[in-house]
């Protein structure tokens, strides 16, 4: 795509954008929890749910390809989607989609900008996941559209955490996504050095709960304390430190067991109840190591992958951050010889359906055999449950695009 393509393309984005800025109260209750060092996000695209939330203490709001997904499906894009067909109507049908999806996800960002003035993470198109060229093309694209607001989410594959890294360098501030463990952050905080990194919680504990290993009770957020505790380690002397987002809180009751953590992105139905329901009286729990409610027999699939990191692990994750791989198979290739190859494990097109027709948490027993003989491991299953699933909301959003370019 030629550079006056682009040109009109971040201008149709910028144009005529009508929000009006809220205008955001202060609030004893996440003054509390914020006092305790807990930066605080909201995570949802809905603007209408937002500005009933939204307080003077809250500084960003993050979407993913669902959250996208749920709003372009209302139907308030449809005749954006075909006015900007006419600019891109001499790509290639593909990329015409594509890069639709992009111009609706950065529209939508800016809309969410210009209304609650904080940052707002914008998304790459799942196509991107394994092409660290696109990655860094589009991450650079978004950067261009709002250089003060946007933070550019990358996925954990092994071409995202390269193209990440290319980001970084350039100046994009980024925030690394779908990490499942404190192990693989070790190797984002060491590889990328993103601005913020997480840990999708509250998915650790449905792989354990759902499929009867346990009540998965302290799972998720063991994972996240021990992510902060080595966060803060790998990065505390670098000329920007990392921060650790806590994803997406499942419950309010969260709130209180995770404060002190760098970030929150708390769905609105998460905020309104610990509003309702908590005294607002925070302490820091970063010194905390919960119990985690795993069945004993349960531990032949070593659970613990997801908040422990091994010497050869933590070797692993520094020399790849100091000779960086010039491609993901290469990444690849030596997390195998280092001997981690159950974090990038080599699966057929057989495994990778299922694990896209399972949803976003894995069926255990299709994969209990090769987790217990360390082949692969519950936090690398989820973080490709979790890309699927993205891919497969994607999917969704792309058919309306086309649906629209059809009937114009």
């Amino acid at each position: 795509m030629d550079n006056s393509l682009k040109e009109r393309i971040r201008e149709f984005i910028s144009d005529n954008i009508q929000e009006q800025p809220v205008t955001a109260q202060p609030n004893a209750f996440w003054k509390n929890l914020k006092a305790v060092g807990t930066e605080l996000w909201l995570d949802t695209g809905d603007m209408d749910e937002a500005e009933k939330i939204w307080t003077a203490e809250m500084t960003a709001l993050t979407t993913n390809n669902t959250l996208v997904n749920k709003e372009i499906q209302k139907g308030i894009y449809d005749d954006f989607i075909a006015q900007a067909k006419e600019i891109v109507k001499e790509l290639p049908h593909q990329q015409q989609i594509v890069e639709i999806a992009f111009i609706l996800n950065a529209r939508h960002g800016l809309r969410l900008a210009k209304k609650f003035g904080g940052f707002v993470s914008v998304e790459l198109h799942t196509d991107t996941a394994h092409d660290m060229k696109a990655i860094v093309e589009y991450g650079i694209r978004y950067f261009e559209i709002c250089p003060d607001q946007f933070i550019v989410k990358v996925p954990y594959t092994a071409a995202g955490l390269l193209g990440a890294r290319k980001l970084r360098e350039k100046g994009v501030k980024v925030n690394f996504t779908l990490e499942f463990s404190t192990r693989q952050n070790v190797m984002v905080a060491a590889i990328t050095k993103p601005n913020y990194l997480n840990v999708f919680l509250g998915r650790i504990g449905a792989y354990i709960s759902d499929n009867g290993l346990g009540d998965g009770s302290g799972a998720g957020e063991r994972a996240v304390l021990e992510s902060q505790r080595w966060v803060n380690h790998l990065t505390q002397s670098n000329p920007e430190p990392t921060k650790l987002i806590a994803a997406s809180l499942r419950n309010y009751g969260q709130l209180e067991d995770l404060a002190g953590v760098n970030v929150f992105t708390m769905p609105t139905k998460v905020a309104a109840g610990g509003m309702t329901n908590l005294s607002g009286k925070f302490t820091s729990r970063l010194d905390e190591i919960y119990p985690v409610g795993i069945h004993p027999e349960a531990e032949v699939y070593f659970p613990e992958k997801l908040w422990e990191v091994t010497e050869q692990e933590l070797e692993l994750a520094k020399s790849l951050g100091q000779n960086c791989p010039q491609d993901g198979n290469e990444l690849i290739d030596r997390m195998h010889q280092a001997g981690c190859s159950d974090m990038f494990p080599y699966l057929s097109d057989s495994d990778l359906n299922y694990i896209s027709s399972d949803g976003k948490i894995p069926k255990h027993e299709r994969w209990a055999d090769r987790l217990a003989t360390g082949e692969l491991a519950i936090d690398t299953l989820l973080n490709l449950a979790g890309l699927a699933s993205f891919s497969n909301d994607q999917a969704q959003l792309d058919e309306r695009i086309e649906r629209i370019l059809k009937d114009h």
